[in-house]
């Protein structure tokens, strides 16, 4: 069987791709992933069947070789440093909530801060 790893995978559209060992992009639709499986990071090592479709080569049957290690994980910073990420955190949404409550969003810029240091924290404290 074929082996590769997820160069993207989209779960709102139900698609993505693989990118073979040998370099070549797989199509990879949601079916080909096992039943309990909804979401596959960039990365991911999987082994798959290939059927030909009419877009060109499609996995089918995808395993997981291996779980993609997390960069987060192996730079996990000390907890006094995460203080002060929470901190800035909380001040980001303090922000947000009394512009809410205003009638006002963020703006695009602020909510793209936003939302990159919530995952930041989300990773650091699930790592």
């Amino acid at each position: 069987m074929p082996t590769g790893k997820v160069k993207f995978y989209d779960a709102e559209k139900g698609f993505g791709f693989i990118r073979t060992d040998d370099g070549q992009d797989i199509h990879l639709p949601s079916s080909a992933l096992p039943a309990e499986v909804n979401k596959v990071r960039a990365g991911t090592r999987v082994e798959f069947g290939l059927a030909e479709s009419r877009r060109g080569p499609q996995a089918l049957s995808v395993q997981f070789l291996e779980k993609t290690p997390s960069v987060v994980k192996n730079t996990r910073p000390h907890a006094h440093d995460m203080a002060s990420v929470v901190d800035d955190l909380i001040r980001l949404l303090d922000h947000a909530s009394t512009e809410l409550r205003k009638g006002k969003y963020p703006s695009s810029h602020q909510a793209q801060r936003i939302a990159q240091v919530m995952r930041r924290v989300a990773d650091d404290f699930d790592a």
